[in-house]
């Protein structure tokens, strides 16, 4: 098969139910070794997209959002670490962990698409962030990243005095936002179908297998 299935999918690099939906994806399609089939792209979401520069208590913040007790807290963390260590992810979460802004993450994950690093760039947010205990709202920190993956520093951390760039991530946000997607993972295939939240490794093999033994539904 020479053409591949388009899989964008839209997610933020603080929720934790996109690395555990994208490494059950990534067993999918290794378990039906079609790694050769698939072209993935990762579009922008903010969770909180007014959350303030110093951040928030991550415990004060799913308080406020959700409404989630201490002991609710609890057990959702221990329930997301296990569900990470499925697939070798390891959420680390302290006490005084903080929820971020990610907009800036956000533009070099565009920045890192135009070198072919953009997944690679993504998976080291999401480690950076749950795994390594850092803040991936400091431009440091994203320096370093962007290093880590063999991306120019300099030149990412350019783009982020660029507000017409900003611009651009809080357009993308938008348009999927008028599409309907209000959670996050979604996985949108070939902007055709789309499924939203962390499914089992299972349901992607069932779809993955559904997509690409229909012909219609891959692209050059």
């Amino acid at each position: 098969m020479t053409n591949k299935l388009k899989l964008e999918i839209i997610s933020d690099v603080v929720c934790p139910w996109c690395i555990i939906g994208y490494n059950n994806l990534q067993a999918a399609i290794k378990e039906l070794d079609v790694a050769d089939k698939i072209e993935i792209e990762w579009l922008p979401f903010e969770l909180n997209p007014d959350m303030p520069a110093e951040g928030e208590n991550l415990r004060d913040h799913v308080k406020r959002k959700y409404g989630s007790s201490r002991e609710d807290s609890d057990r959702a963390r221990i329930s997301i670490a296990q569900k990470g260590a499925e697939h070798g992810f390891e959420f680390n979460y302290f006490e005084d962990m903080r929820m971020v802004n990610t907009l800036e993450a956000h533009v070099l994950l565009d920045f890192a698409k135009q070198f072919g690093k953009q997944t690679e760039l993504k998976l080291r947010l999401f480690n950076a962030f749950f795994s390594e205990q850092k803040d991936v709202s400091d431009r440091n920190v994203l320096r370093n990243e962007l290093i880590a993956v063999g991306l120019d520093a300099d030149e990412g951390i350019a783009w982020l005095d660029k507000p017409e760039l900003k611009e651009d991530v809080r357009m993308q946000e938008a348009v999927w936002q008028q599409h309907g997607v209000s959670g996050v993972p979604t996985m949108v295939f070939n902007r055709e179908s789309a499924v939203t939240g962390a499914h089992p490794v299972e349901n992607y093999k069932q779809i993955l297998t559904e997509l690409l033994n229909d012909p219609t539904d891959t692209q050059d």
